[in-house]
């Protein structure tokens, strides 16, 4: 999750680091990918096919980070005054649609296995050693998309990130899965497949919900807009401040606000005031730009 503001690491590029190291994340998922399935089908595992879906499904996710990576960092044009920034937040929305159908097919195929337990085979022992070395390679990828995410301080490479945490946890199911099934338990294949599906779902509902709140406008958080608060309040001049609102711009936030100052003061010297406050809000928070207004105390 998005770190506050005071605690974050020191910032790096967001959209070089989005590249970097989703092409990462790509080389991982499209080994795990062709190794899971082609393990799958031999070992007669629905449970490890079913998760080469879901690492085939962070194919498609991290094709979408990359292409929303390339727009959002173009700049503002005649067409997008505020710049591209909802792209990315755009793409969010996809990862989390792509995840209910992915999720939604797997239960339905799980399903269907469970109709006829007499017809589950006994996976082959090789299907384990592949479950093990996806659930590890799925952890290491996570903790270290999760650490590109904090430093770039981007939610979509957080959603990202989380993905990749969802198929260790789903890969440690299917682990589990698997060794019931081999242990003389056949019906833990399907029902791995099946958990494996919910956890897929529930992500994905995640993702959209948060996705489509953001490009419906949602403020900012309570952290980031009380820490706005308190750097233009704490800006020399500035008696007080109302109407504060903040709106999601990809992974910054518009802002517009109302400074209160002496009504003696010039126009030039309350335009002074309101650039330091600008200045100081923009310094060191994820704030795209901040809109004033003077009003005279």
């Amino acid at each position: 999750m998005p770190l506050p503001p005071e605690t974050s690491p020191p910032p790096i590029d967001r959209h070089a680091a989005a590249r970097r190291s989703t092409w990462i994340s790509v080389y991982v998922n499209a080994l795990l990918t062709a190794g899971q399935f082609a393990i799958g089908v031999y070992s007669q595992s629905q449970a490890l096919i079913a998760d080469a879906i879901h690492s085939f499904s962070d194919l498609a996710s991290d094709g979408l980070v990359l292409l929303a990576n390339k727009h959002s960092a173009k700049a503002p044009d005649a067409d997008h005054h505020y710049g591209h920034l909802r792209f990315e937040t755009a793409a969010t929305l996809a990862i989390g649609v792509l995840l209910l159908i992915v999720g939604a097919g797997m239960l339905w195929r799980s399903f269907e296995r469970l109709q006829d337990p007499d017809a589950i085979p006994i996976v082959h022992q090789t299907a384990l050693y592949a479950a093990l070395l996806t659930l590890l390679a799925k952890e290491l990828l996570f903790r270290y998309l999760l650490r590109v995410a904090h430093r770039a301080r981007s939610t979509l490479l957080v959603a990202n990130a989380w993905h990749a945490r969802s198929d260790a946890a789903s890969s440690l199911i299917v682990a589990l899965g698997i060794g019931a099934n081999l242990a003389g338990l056949p019906l833990a294949d399907p029902l791995a497949a099946l958990i494996v599906g919910l956890f897929v779902l529930r992500m994905g509902w995640k993702f959209f919900w948060q996705a489509f709140n953001d490009l419906v406008d949602r403020a900012a958080d309570e952290d980031t807009e009380r820490a706005i608060r308190e750097r233009i309040l704490g800006t020399p001049g500035v008696q007080g401040i109302h109407d504060l609102r903040t709106r999601k711009m990809g992974d910054m936030v518009w802002v517009e606000v109302d400074i209160e100052m002496d009504g003696q003061l010039t126009i030039e010297a309350g335009h002074a005031i309101a650039v330091e406050a600008r200045r100081r809000v923009m310094a060191d928070l994820p704030v795209l730009d901040v809109m004033t207004h003077f009003d005279p105390v």
